[in-house]
């Protein structure tokens, strides 16, 4: 019986991406590269910051543009985001049954924290676990090794939940299962590519597929 479900933040419960891309924009313009449209950047929406700022413009440059990012999504952009329809009422059904519901996000935990309370999502939650600002945990297989071992969950008890191949590979390295978000932003192919075999496409889908 599954006891505990971890959810990812970004394009799993929200969809973050007008946020996200504006924020990526901004940093890229101050920089003086070249600024993709908005759709050109939903690749960035769950990857770890300073990796897709490495893609962007080059290692030397990537600190500098996870800099300016957060002079804007720290007071604009965090809030420039939406709660899919159908998660506040998945995560009530998984309170009543019983099941510990927690957040395992590669964003930095102060921002996910706020997230949550604005949106008030926060009281579903047991856990909440997101990355530091200087990148420790980003990657979701350290985050969710942390994640088991501060709420002392059994993996094989436990079930993952998000959008990216990234969320799967974490899940399985260590000993979870796991559910692709398919109305995220990861696509069925990276879902499968990283080892996954169960999905949903609405995120009312969710409540069959977990509890």
């Amino acid at each position: 019986m599954v006891s505990d479900v971890f959810f990812d933040l970004d394009g799993t419960l929200t969809d973050p991406k007008p946020g996200i891309t504006g924020s990526i924009q901004y940093a890229l313009e101050r920089l003086g590269r070249p600024v993709p449209s908005r759709d050109e950047l939903e690749w960035c929406i769950g990857p770890p910051l300073l990796e897709n700022f490495t893609a962007l413009v080059g290692p030397e440059a990537a600190p500098r543009g996870v800099a300016l990012y957060r002079e804007r999504f720290g007071d604009v952009g965090l809030f420039e985001n939406e709660v899919y329809a159908g998660i506040p009422e998945v995560l009530a059904h998984g309170s009543k049954r019983g099941v510990r519901l927690h957040v395992a996000s590669s964003k930095p935990q102060v921002y996910v924290d706020r997230i949550l309370e604005h949106f008030e999502l926060r009281p579903y939650f047991d856990g909440v676990f997101g990355a530091e600002l200087d990148g420790t945990r980003a990657d979701k297989r350290e985050l969710l090794a942390f994640a088991l071992e501060e709420t002392s969950v059994v993996a094989c008890d436990a079930i993952m939940v998000g959008d990216r191949g990234s969320d799967a590979t974490g899940a399985f390295h260590n000993g979870m299962a796991f559910v692709g978000a398919l109305y995220g932003y990861g696509s069925q192919a990276e879902l499968a590519a990283a080892g996954a075999t169960q999905w949903v496409r609405r995120p009312f889908d969710l409540s069959e597929a977990l509890f």
